[in-house]
């Protein structure tokens, strides 16, 4: 699949909720380091994994709407092996092993889906830490970009960047490995990257660096109160932004980090936001959620954004039992 031929850049592609924070927080799973890509090491945890992914399965279809599908993967490039209990060998093993379970859930429904191989940020999602040089950026992430992409992802997704020279590296490495990217930057509270930088700088420095090789930046992360007065500007770099993965807190990321019980919000709100941010740039097209979410909100967002009611109980999953206290803190560290 092409830079030219992705579908979400033509018409509305829902996303899934946050992951982690649903395995965590709402089915008390322990996920290491935050890392998701653990659930892959046996039958339980795909079990788990396509129960997840079919709920979101399951609100697409009914939306009418195709699905971008998220690989596992945020938290599984080469530093956080020994960290997470993997070798590296298992960890690139486990890498290509999250496409191909996303590639089986799509043979198996007959609907517009999208795989996308993600990829996180080296260090912490909050905090940019020691910024990398682009060129150290791409040495980093090449390996992880060129397993995914070998193992058949549609593109790569560079989701939680806090910084552009990581964001540079990122594209640099899955058009290295023939793949489209995405870009998906952080901001905090005042719509800015970590680093200080204004979101459309950010995004204007991508791509004068790559040419313009990434297919459309997102945001991520961040609730759309953080960053909806920055878009507002109307300035040409808007158009390069393809979508939202809000959070469903409007708390700041240093709050956030303190948190053991997670902040929900309020779905329908979530929703009414997506609409407002979709009314202003109707090139939103991929909507999905990240910390806090789960298939309520992408629920609410799909009947805000797509005009799909959706009854009650008929979202693919009833969803697990609510459990708002976590077995360790809602740390992206």
């Amino acid at each position: 699949m092409t830079f030219e031929t992705l579908p979400q850049l033509s018409r509305p592609h829902l996303a899934d909720g946050g992951l982690e924070t649903d395995f965590i927080f709402n089915r008390g799973v322990d996920l290491p380091c935050f890392s998701s890509i653990v659930l892959l090491r046996d039958q339980a945890g795909r079990d788990m994994l396509d129960d997840y992914f079919n709920a979101y399965i399951g609100i697409a279809r009914r939306a009418g709407a195709g699905l971008v599908l998220e690989s596992p993967t945020w938290r599984a490039s080469s530093d956080w092996a020994e960290r997470i209990g993997l070798s590296q060998a298992e960890l690139e093993q486990l890498n290509a092993e999250a496409i191909s379970h996303l590639r089986d859930l799509r043979a198996r429904n007959d609907m517009p889906i999208v795989v996308s191989g993600c990829i996180g940020p080296r260090g912490d999602g909050y905090d940019p830490g020691e910024v990398m040089t682009v060129d150290e950026a791409h040495r980093y992430h090449a390996r992880q970009a060129q397993i995914l992409a070998a193992a058949g992802a549609d593109l790569i997704s560079g989701l939680t960047i806090t910084n552009v020279p990581e964001a540079i590296g990122i594209a640099r490495a899955a058009e290295d490995a023939g793949a489209a990217a995405v870009i998906s930057f952080t901001v905090e509270t005042d719509g800015r990257l970590p680093t200080g930088e204004q979101l459309g700088s950010a995004i204007a420095a991508v791509d004068e660096a790559t040419d313009g090789s990434v297919a459309y930046f997102m945001v991520n992360c961040a609730h759309p109160s953080h960053f909806a007065d920055t878009l507002r500007t109307g300035e040409s770099w808007t158009q390069r932004l393809g979508g939202v993965r809000a959070n469903a807190s409007r708390c700041s990321h240093a709050e956030l980090e303190a948190m053991t019980d997670l902040d929900e919000g309020d779905p329908e709100e979530l929703g009414r936001e997506y609409r407002m941010l979709r009314e202003q740039h109707p090139q939103l097209m991929v909507l999905g959620g990240c910390c806090g979410t789960d298939h309520r909100h992408i629920t609410a967002i799909a009947e805000a954004c797509l005009a799909a009611p959706l009854a009650d109980g008929e979202n693919g999953s009833d969803g697990p039992p609510s459990r708002r206290t976590a077995p360790g803190t809602l740390s992206l560290a």
